[in-house]
């Protein structure tokens, strides 16, 4: 480390990431990031009775139902149980509902209600106010660099995980006699 690492390391700012402590790591920083915007969108969106969750899921109906149930979850990333959750609420209160599926009397389709695309709409317009506020400062190459960035991350962290999950040592087989 030379003198200005070392100066700026004992003033608290340090110059590599390896010398930060762990809370101002890449990997912190992003979960802290997303935590963040996580609970802004549920603040904005409390007053429409949303939460992120239920606003995201309602404007993937208003775009792409109706829909399966699973497809719902798969595309949200979640649980099956969680949506069924979710889509009861919404439910509940009108927003959406579940139809038959014509061509599988066993499979039922979410659908979007007119009330639910009036309120896809306002979600859309809270979620356009947000990101403008996320972005101020940010140039637009600044977000691409960023978003490239991040999906790099998401593909090492992928094949990461597939490398763990295939190197995981196996139990040695017992040889009782």
């Amino acid at each position: 480390m030379n003198a200005t690492n070392a100066a700026n390391g004992a003033r608290g700012n340090p110059t590599h990431e390896l010398d930060a402590p762990p809370w101002r790591r890449v990997e912190s920083t992003l979960m802290a990031t997303a935590s963040a915007i996580h609970a802004a969108y549920d603040q904005r969106l409390a007053g429409l009775g949303l939460t992120l969750s239920t606003a995201s899921l309602l404007a993937y109906l208003a775009e792409f139902g109706p829909v399966t149930q699973t497809r719902c979850a798969e595309h949200l990333g979640q649980g099956r149980a969680v949506t069924g959750t979710q889509v009861d609420k919404l439910q509940s209160l009108g927003y959406v509902e579940r139809r038959p599926d014509p061509t599988d009397r066993r499979v039922w389709l979410v659908s979007i209600t007119d009330t639910g695309l009036d309120l896809a709409a306002r979600v859309a317009d809270v979620d356009e106010g947000l990101r403008g506020e996320f972005r101020e400062g940010i140039s637009r190459t600044d977000r691409q660099t960023l978003a490239a960035l991040l999906v790099r991350l998401q593909e090492n962290i992928n094949r990461s995980q597939h490398v763990s999950s295939s190197s995981t040592p196996q139990q040695p087989e017992s040889n009782h006699q």
